[in-house]
C-alpha cells in the first residue's frame, strides 16, 4: 500500500422512516453547523495581498525540518516562512533555508505582537509541557497555532480551542492523529453530514511496524530491538507498545467523530508485549492476525434508566479477521475505519508518521488559514466511559497438561453463561510447558473477567491466560 487512500465502502443505510435519529445523551446531526461566530469558531484569517501570513516553527526536529523544505520549496501562496525556534538552535542550522529566515532559541520573543513578528505559530516540539505553555501564550496574542501534537490536543484541546475562540484566531491539529492521513478534515468536513456510530483503527506505527514482522514468525524482543535500530521506536517504547501514544489520538477521534468528550486516562490501554509467535499462528487457524486496535462505540446499559448508554473505548491487541481492512496495515502504516448510520463505513489509510507524511497534514492546516477557511462546529458533550462490550475472545493458555484442565476452564466460563466456540491444539510442544487455545462466542467483557480471575486459580497455568478481543467482520 503506498500514499494515503480514502475508501467508502458500499455498505450504508437510509432510515425508513423520516423520523429525526436520536441517540440518548449525544449531540443532534443539525447542531453541526459552519460558524463564522468568534464565540465558538474564529474567523477566517483575512489575508492582505500584499503580504503572506509569517509562520514561525517551534520545534526543528524530524517533522520541523520536512515542514520547512516544504514551506520554502513549494513556496505556498500566501506563507512565508520567516522564523524557527529551537532550544540550543545554532546546532540545527541548516544552508538551504533561505538568508531572510530569523533562527532563534528565545520562545517569548516570538509570541509578543512586536512589529515582524510571526502570525503563525507551528508547534511541533511535542509533549504538554513547555509546548502547551507556548501554545496558550500565541493564542492569547490572537496568534493561530498550527500543532501536530497528540498529547497536547488530546488532554488540553478543549480548553485550547475555546481559548482560540475567544481571541477569534485559529487552532489547527490536522497532523494530530495518523500523521500524513487526512482523518481529521475527513471527519471535519466529510463526514459532518453523518452520525458516525464506531471508530477503529491502527493509530501506531511502531506497534503496527512489531506485529506485523511478529506474524512472519520473530518474537517481540528481537522485532523491538530491530526497530529501536531503525528509529521506530524509542529507547524506552513504554508509550507506544502500552497503548498511551494510541489512546491520545483515540480520545481525539472519539470527540470530532463520536461527539464525546474523554479524558484519554478513562481509556482503557492494554500492552502488545504479551504476544507472542504461537498466537499469530493460531490466529492464521482462525483465518485472522494481530493488530493494536484502537476503537471506541457507545454501546447500551444493561443496568440503570431505559435507553442509557456508556462509551466503550480501549486501546489493545485484537484478533483482526483477513478480510477487515484493518488486517491490510503493514509496517509503520496507519489505517482508521468509521462506521457511519447513513454512510456506512469509511477507510482512511496510509504513512500515518515519518516527517514527510506529518509535515504535509501541517502545511495543508496553513495553506488552510492562508486561503481564509473556517472549521466546522463539531460540538461534543462529556461521557461516561467504560469497557463493557459483547463480542467473541481468544483465550491463550500455557498450562503444565494434567488430566482436567479444560474441564476447569469450561467449568468456570459456563458458570458465567459464557459459550465455547472452539479448542486449538498445536502438536510438537511439551506437556509440562503446553500453549492452547480457546475461543469463545460473543460475550460480555466483565463476565469473561470473572470467568478469568476464576480459571487463574488453576494449579497447572504457567501464567496468566492472554485474552484478546476478536474482531468481528
Amino acid at each position: 500500500m503506498r500514499g494515503s487512500r480514502i475508501q467508502v465502502s458500499s455498505k450504508s443505510r437510509i432510515p425508513k422512516d423520516s423520523q429525526p435519529l436520536t441517540h440518548p445523551g449525544r449531540i443532534p446531526i443539525e447542531e453541526v453547523s459552519v460558524s463564522h461566530s468568534s464565540a465558538s469558531v474564529a474567523r477566517p484569517l483575512s489575508v492582505s495581498s500584499s503580504r503572506p501570513l509569517r509562520v514561525a516553527i517551534f520545534g526543528f526536529g524530524t517533522v520541523g525540518r520536512s515542514v520547512a523544505r516544504i514551506l520554502v520549496e513549494s513556496a505556498p501562496a500566501g506563507l512565508e516562512l520567516t522564523h524557527i525556534f529551537n532550544r540550543k538552535v545554532a546546532r540545527k542550522r541548516v544552508d538551504w533555508i533561505p538568508g531572510s529566515v530569523i533562527w532563534t532559541d528565545d520562545a517569548d520573543s516570538l509570541l509578543s505582537n512586536a512589529p515582524g513578528n510571526p502570525d503563525v505559530i507551528v508547534e511541533l516540539a511535542g509533549g504538554l509541557h513547555p509546548a502547551g505553555d507556548w501554545v496558550r501564550k500565541a493564542l492569547e496574542a490572537g496568534k493561530s497555532v498550527v500543532t501536530a501534537n497528540k498529547k497536547l490536543i488530546a488532554y488540553d484541546g478543549l480548553e485550547l480551542e475555546a481559548s482560540a475562540a475567544d481571541k477569534g484566531c485559529h487552532l489547527l491539529y490536522g497532523a494530530a492523529v495518523a500523521g500524513g492521513i487526512p482523518v481529521i478534515p475527513g471527519l471535519e468536513h466529510g463526514l459532518a453530514g453523518d452520525r458516525v456510530e464506531r471508530v477503529e483503527g491502527i493509530l501506531n506505527g511502531t506497534c503496527n511496524f512489531i506485529l506485523s514482522k511478529m506474524e512472519a514468525g520473530a518474537e517481540y524482543d528481537a522485532v523491538l530491538a530491530e526497530a529501536q535500530g531503525m528509529g521506530y521506536a524509542e529507547a524506552d517504547p513504554t508509550e507506544d507498545v502500552a497503548g498511551y501514544d494510541a489512546r491520545a489520538k483515540l480520545a481525539i477521534l472519539i470527540r470530532l467523530a463520536l461527539r464525546a468528550q474523554v479524558h484519554p486516562e478513562e481509556i482503557e490501554a492494554c500492552p502488545i508485549t504479551d504476544v507472542k509467535a504461537i498466537d499469530f499462528s493460531y490466529a492464521r487457524d482462525l483465518n485472522c492476525t494481530i493488530r493494536q486496535i484502537a476503537r471506541a462505540q457507545f454501546v447500551r446499559d444493561t443496568v440503570g434508566p431505559p435507553g442509557s448508554e456508556h462509551l466503550a473505548a480501549t486501546v489493545r491487541p485484537m484478533l483482526v479477521p483477513i478480510a477487515s481492512p484493518l488486517a491490510w496495515s503493514r509496517g509503520t502504516e496507519n489505517m482508521v475505519v468509521t462506521t457511519g448510520y447513513y454512510g456506512g463505513d469509511v477507510v482512511f489509510s496510509g504513512h500515518g508518521a515519518g516527517g514527510n507524511p506529518t509535515a504535509v497534514a501541517v502545511v495543508s492546516d496553513l495553506v488552510g488559514l492562508a486561503q481564509g477557511s473556517c472549521r466546522i462546529a463539531m460540538p461534543s458533550k462529556p461521557a461516561k466511559v467504560g469497557t463493557e462490550l459483547e463480542v467473541p475472545h481468544y483465550i491463550r493458555f500455557l498450562v503444565n497438561d494434567r488430566p482436567g484442565i479444560v474441564a476447569g476452564i469450561a467449568g468456570a466460563l459456563a458458570r458465567e453463561n459464557i459459550n465455547l466456540n472452539a479448542i486449538l491444539q498445536k502438536p510438537g510442544f511439551p506437556l509440562d510447558n503446553l500453549p492452547f487455545v480457546v475461543t469463545v462466542e460473543p460475550c460480555r467483557t466483565s463476565a469473561l473477567k470473572r470467568a478469568l480471575k476464576e480459571i487463574a486459580q488453576l494449579p497447572a497455568l504457567l501464567e496468566k491466560p492472554l485474552d484478546l478481543q476478536m474482531l468481528e467482520k
